[in-house]
């Protein structure tokens, strides 16, 4: 099993863990620190060796951070957790705050607490500069100091060395010399001459490598210094565990060095120096003291976003492989007793479905399976503790993906067992016309993913309801399912372009009672060309993924002649895409999954 159902912390273990917090707060002469939920790569999903968060708190969720102050606790998070973490956290010991609607450096303002401390190899630049911004019409002091969840952690785990693997150029479908050219002339455009690396996926795509330092990313966490010289793009120090890379022999181009000698070697850089303040670490800054910082983008994020034929051709394959085990598993769970099952015997069984194409390198994170109410916990994962009983006349929200040496998946569908009422067929269909609309957009290029959101949620807004995260993220090919800087979302600015995978996941939750979502991936490709238009450029989407979407759960008058057409159009090209690709009993299940409505 790639999925654990383990308790891995519990509310109670919170309050003498604070206390000990606390008195390490008094010897360091602090007021309050700060402990995010990121690590010094900024990565949504960390090492055990750095889930301090969760230690701590109780909190395992993938967004928020925590504030001690000396006399109380508080525990911010977004939309998306408002109900895990007052589950996971002991209210007799945290307070809880919405954000980003209340932003920490408003909240730290108000706050009794006149020294800060952070660990500054855990905050961006960005993010550190604007605190102290925000706070210089105070007294109120940021202060870096060592992380001191780490001086009372006496049983933290060691970071990972296992070995890195190569992503062959069939499936990369560019060089490593070739990225290595592209990006030292990107850093040299930008008037650098070395840029510092801090991200796991973009080292991972210069290189043509995946690791398995983080679970269910198959990324490497190390640091890069990469310096510009001639036609070569340049030379590369990568700070990581030798033995990592040991098996790949040697490269001219790359030297490899402990991960603890990153600092050091920053101190000693000169000249120009590309940095990008919105994910590297505050200590790169203060530690690039003889050095000229160039404040500019990662210049690994964009091409990385912008996927090569190859990976997309491999994200196809990859997806109907997926597809396939969808179409098995939701035929299993249409011969079940649904009382007769748990979310974890739903889990146990999706994974094995995924297992059985024996090409599956990893889930592409814990599936998220929420029977009746716990599907309205937007990232909920199921334990021993949690585990449901499925219960007729409920809804299942089962939001799950794959890894695969070729692409990563990530599919939502929620499931009716037995006849759902009204109400939850109203905000289902209300959810599915915002699918569509995505689905089936066509828009100028330089239209960003904040003007396409609207789309999905004018059939909610229509009924007085919404949803509290973005329509969809960035996806990356065998790398993390959350990739930037691709987003649709209310807040995104970036202009679309063509090789961009993103989610399309309109929902809708009801706490207590039940969640909605339905997710397919959709890739940025150049638009067919149409009669009577003015001749502008235009993009639309490629849908890769192809499962059936509960018709059960549709109300069909509700929906316009166009959205029928599209839903008919696409379940017809499910059945052409998957059925050769599964056994006769999901054949026959399939054909009727996908009947016309």
């Amino acid at each position: 099993m790639f999925q654990s159902f383990d308790v891995t912390s519990r509310p109670d273990q919170a309050a003498p863990r604070v206390t000990a917090l606390r008195a390490a707060m008094v010897d360091a002469g602090l007021d309050a620190f700060i402990v995010p939920r990121g690590d010094a790569h900024q990565g949504e999903y960390v090492a055990p060796c750095d889930e301090r968060l969760a230690w701590l708190t109780g909190f395992t969720g993938s967004a928020g951070f925590a504030v001690i102050l000396r006399d109380r606790a508080v525990m911010f998070t977004d939309g998306r957790y408002t109900v895990q973490v007052r589950a996971q956290c002991d209210p007799a010991v945290f307070d809880f705050v919405a954000w980003p609607q209340t932003s920490l450096g408003a909240w730290l303002k108000e706050a009794g607490a006149e020294k800060i401390g952070f660990d500054p190899w855990l905050h961006t630049i960005r993010e550190i500069d604007g605190l102290r911004h925000t706070l210089s019409d105070t007294s109120k002091e940021m202060v870096a100091t060592v992380n001191l969840v780490d001086k009372i952690w006496s049983d933290r785990p060691e970071r990972s060395v296992t070995p890195v693997s190569v992503q062959p150029f069939e499936l990369a479908g560019k060089t490593s010399e070739d990225k290595f050219r592209e990006i030292g002339a990107s850093v040299a455009k930008a008037g650098a001459e070395a840029v510092v690396l801090t991200l796991p996926d973009s080292l991972c795509w210069l290189l043509n490598i995946r690791g398995t330092d983080i679970a269910h990313n198959p990324v490497v966490q190390a640091f890069g210094i990469l310096t510009t010289t001639g036609d070569t793009g340049g030379k590369l120090t990568l700070f990581d565990a030798e033995e990592k890379y040991a098996h790949l022999g040697p490269d001219p181009r790359i030297t490899i060095e402990p991960r603890d000698g990153f600092a050091a070697a920053l101190e000693t850089l000169t000249g120009p120096v590309l940095v990008d303040p919105g994910s590297a670490p505050h200590a790169v800054k203060t530690m690039m003291s003889a050095a000229e910082i160039i404040a500019g983008d990662d210049p690994c994020i964009l091409p990385k976003a912008c996927k090569t034929e190859a990976e997309i051709n491999g994200m196809r394959e990859a997806h109907l492989r997926d597809g396939a085990a969808m179409v098995e598993f939701l035929c299993w769970l249409s011969e079940q007793m649904p009382e007769d099952l748990t979310e974890i015997e739903v889990v146990k069984r999706l994974e094995a479905c995924r297992a059985a194409t024996n090409q599956l390198k990893e889930i592409s994170f814990d599936t998220i399976c929420g029977a009746g109410p716990n599907g309205a916990i937007v990232h909920y994962r199921v334990t021993e503790d949690t585990n449901r009983a499925l219960k007729r006349g409920e809804l299942l929200l089962v939001d799950s993906g794959g890894q695969y040496q070729d692409g990563t998946t990530d599919i939502t569908r929620t499931i009716a067992l037995g006849d759902v009422a009204g109400e939850e067929r109203v905000s289902f269909t209300a959810v599915l016309q915002g699918m569509i609309a995505i689905s089936a957009a066509r828009f100028p290029r330089d239209v960003s993913g904040g003007h396409l959101d609207a789309l999905a949620r004018a059939p909610l807004w229509r009924i007085g309801r919404d949803y509290d995260h973005g329509t969809g993220h960035g996806v990356g090919a065998f790398l993390s399912v959350h990739e930037g800087p691709q987003r649709i979302s209310r807040s995104s600015t970036l202009a679309l372009r063509e090789g961009m995978i993103l989610s399309n996941e309109p929902g809708y939750y009801r706490e207590g009672a039940y969640g909605i979502r339905i997710e397919n991936l959709i890739a940025v490709r150049a638009a067919a060309e149409i009669s009577g238009a003015d001749g502008r450029d235009m993009l639309d989407f490629e849908t890769l993924t192809f499962v059936p979407i509960d018709r059960s759960l549709i109300l069909v008058d509700e929906l316009a002649p166009w959205e029928r057409d599209w839903l008919n159009d696409y379940h017809a090209e499910v059945w052409d895409k998957i059925a050769p690709r599964v056994s006769e009993t999901a054949r026959d299940w399939l054909r009727h999954a996908v009947a016309p409505v």
